[in-house]
Formats: structure tokens, sequence, C-alpha cells
């Protein structure tokens, strides 16, 4: 099937700032939703007496939705618009978090990772909608600034919806140590401390679903010209191109790495050989790590101004990588800060990787990124591997998974120093960062 999103007339909304405001405000809230898992996943661990391999599974149902559903949602968009696109996306984020109800109140665990997975794919349907919209609405000489305005506010709700969770999920004992309650009362611990998370993701589902109704009154307010067809059947082909392979493995790994560290961190916090907190200060600390993101996403699109982009992500993930082993190989204060500081380090590593992979490919853009898209399933992948290390040893240990990823994409830094051109690339298309 030949599908790609549609685009916007050029006069679309041009004027229409409080639409822009909108669309920013669902960056805000899909980054959000997605660090919400790293509270919930202690919250879970406890709650069912769940390995840390188990635990992960939370993020492998979440970032597998991106494997599935990307190019669904490219179909998807193309026939609707993108407004209506963006209803769609609320509306299936608002089904999985209202799924959460019966989920958390089962008293089993599968059913809220169908819950996340339903979640996941009303956010990627968001992701494919809302980076092209952001981009057409309004000067195209300001595309870029738009572009890089919202991401900061994709970080910002990565930022602020740790700490509020911590305050309402981890607020109640996080940890359930089933050998210390009787086998007759965990049925009914398990009911009341699911139904904290039903009521939580019911209050997200309603606030969804207000949204979709003022995004659907705006449903005309955006004109969208027939799309331009491409085939996703012959994407694959361009991973005989080491650039664009190299690019969908840094996109793998890095997501991997980056979601690997913030699943483990309340954990790792409450070690006593690290910070020795309770979980809700462990979960309010993360804040910290996604916030070094958003701060560092300033200060490295300045930098990318000064020095080349595959010399900074390659000095980046370096960095990256030396404060996972220096956690790994301290104690106390310096062991806990050395791993939230990470996440400062991380934050120029998406947008980097996803341009330099797509770097001369012009015609063939879409496709590449098509793939590149598909490759954030890492954060499926990865943190299970992490997990499972985990159980077969210490979480400390487990952070040679993401050391392994930041080394990889170190490699693909400086293997990008240089700029790529194909011959058979004559057109030059934008990219859509994450």
């Amino acid at each position: 099937m030949d599908v790609s999103p549609p685009r916007t007339s050029s006069d679309a909304a041009g004027t229409k700032p409080a639409l822009v405001w909108l669309i920013i405000g669902l960056f805000f809230i899909w980054g959000g939703a997605t660090s919400l898992n790293d509270i919930l996943i202690p919250k879970l661990k406890g709650l069912f007496d769940l390995s840390f391999a188990e635990a992960m599974l939370t993020q492998f149902a979440f970032f597998m939705a991106y494997f599935f559903v990307s190019i669904p949602a490219g179909t998807l968009v193309a026939r609707l618009g993108y407004l209506r696109g963006l209803v769609a996306g609320l509306v299936v984020m608002a089904g999985g978090a209202l799924l959460f109800w019966p989920a958390a109140n089962s008293g089993v665990y599968w059913p809220l990772l169908v819950a996340l997975f339903v979640l996941a794919g009303g956010i990627t349907i968001l992701q494919v909608a809302a980076n092209p919209l952001i981009a057409g609405l309004g000067s195209p000489a300001t595309a870029s600034s738009r572009l890089t305005f919202a991401q900061a506010f994709n970080a910002l709700g990565t930022t602020v919806w740790p700490f509020i969770g911590a305050q309402l999920l981890l607020g109640t004992a996080a940890s359930i140590d089933p050998a210390t309650v009787p086998r007759e009362q965990l049925p009914a611990l398990r009911a009341e401390e699911g139904a904290i998370i039903g009521n939580i993701y019911v209050a997200i589902a309603v606030v969804l679903l207000i949204i979709a109704a003022i995004f659907w009154a705006q449903r005309r307010a955006v004109r969208t010209e027939r799309p331009d067809e491409y085939g996703f059947r012959d994407s694959f082909r361009l991973l005989r191109r080491p650039r664009v392979l190299f690019g969908v493995i840094g996109i793998f790994t890095y997501v991997g790495a980056e979601v690997s560290i913030g699943s483990v961190l309340v954990s790792y916090l409450e070690q006593p050989t690290v910070l020795g907190v309770d979980a809700r200060t462990a979960g309010e600390l993360i804040a910290f790590y996604w916030g070094g993101a958003m701060i560092g996403r300033f200060i490295g699109s300045w930098l990318l101004q000064k020095v080349q982009a595959g010399v900074l992500l390659a000095v980046f993930a370096g960095v990256a990588a030396l404060l996972v082993l220096t956690s790994m190989a301290t104690t106390g204060t310096i062991s806990g800060w050395a791993l939230i500081a990470v996440g400062l380090f991380n934050s120029i590593m998406f947008p980097t990787i996803f341009s330099l992979g797509l770097e001369g490919l012009g015609a063939k853009t879409p496709e590449g990124s098509g793939l590149l898209c598909m490759a954030i399933v890492g954060g499926a992948i990865l943190p299970v591997l992490t997990g499972t290390v985990a159980d077969a040893s210490t979480i400390g240990m487990a952070l040679i998974v993401p050391v392994i990823c930041y080394g990889i994409i170190v490699a693909f830094g400086l293997s990008a120093r240089r700029a790529v051109v194909y011959e058979d690339a004559p057109m030059a298309a934008p990219v859509s960062p994450k």
C-alpha cells in the first residue's frame, strides 16, 4: 500500500496561533504520558510481585505500538487529514487510558499491558499527524523554530509528569511484598492499589476526550492537499545504504538506552548503596533526568550551529557512556546523580541521529523516515534485556546495556562526520524530528 502523510496548504493556518498552541500542548501530553511509565513500573513491580524483566514488559507493550502502528497511522492521517487524525489519535489514546480501570482492578498483570499498547497506539497517531502539521502552520522560514519549541514542551511533559505521578502513584506504599501479606488479603490489597492507578488514568482519559472535542471543532481550520504517495514496500531496500542502516541502529539503541535508564532509575536510586531514598522521592528525582534532556535541547540547538553534528553527537554519547560507567563504579550521591545527569546528554541524540540517518535521501526521505520511526521499537526490546540482566545480577550491572548502546552511537556519530550524497536522490526534503 502506498501512503504518506498529507500536506497543509501554505495559507492554511498561518494566522491561527491558538491552533499552534493547542498542537504544542499535545507534545506536552504525549511526552508526559510516555515518561509516566517510569513511575508505573515500580508500582506494578510491587503490586504483582514481578521480576525486573517482567516489569519491563510495560515498556515492551508501550513501544511495540510504534512498530505496529506507525504505517497504519500514516494511512489513517493521509485519508482523514491532519486535524481529524489528531482527533483519532486522542480518542484511541483515551480508549487506552479508560482500559486501565478494568485492567488495574482485575488483579492480573497482562490486561494492563493491553491498555498500555492501546494508549501508545494513540500517541503514535498523534506523532504522525502533529510533527508535520506544526511545521506547516505558519511561514516555512520559521518551521524549524516551531518544531524545536514544540519539542521543548514534549521534554517539559517528561519532566513534570513523573513528579506528579510520583505524588499520586507512589504516595502510598509503592512496593508490596507478598511474602509479608497473608495470601487471603492479597486480592483486596491489589484491588485497592489498582484503583489508584485506574482513577488516575480515567482522569487522563476525560481530559483527552475534552481536548479531542476541541480539535474536532477546529477540524476545518486546515486544508490538506492530496498526499504524494510513496511505497513502503521499497523502504527496506534503503537498508542497503550504510548510513541509513547505521541510523536505524542508532535510533534503536538510543531509545532503548534512554528508556532502560528511566525504567530502572527509581529502583536504582532506592538502593542503600546509591541514594537510599524511598520510592516517592526517587520518582520525583526522575524529573531531573527528563528535565536535563529539556535543558540540553536548548543548549544543543545552539552548539549544533557551531560544531559538526556527527562530532557533537559522538561527544554527547561518549559523555553519557562515561557517566553511566561512573555510576556503576561508585556509590552514594555520585552514583545516583551521575546516572540522573545522563538525561542532559541524551538531549540531542534522537533528532541528530534522525537527521544524519536521512541525509542525502532527497525524494526517498519518507521511506527512510518510516524506517527510523519503526526503530523506536528499541524502547520495547532493550529495557527487557536490561531487566533480564538485572534479574541475573544487579541493577548496576544491568547498566552495561545502555553503555554499549552509547558506544554504538559514538561510532555512528564519527562515521557521519562527512555528508553523504546519493545519485538517485535529486530532491531535498525536510526532516520531521521526534
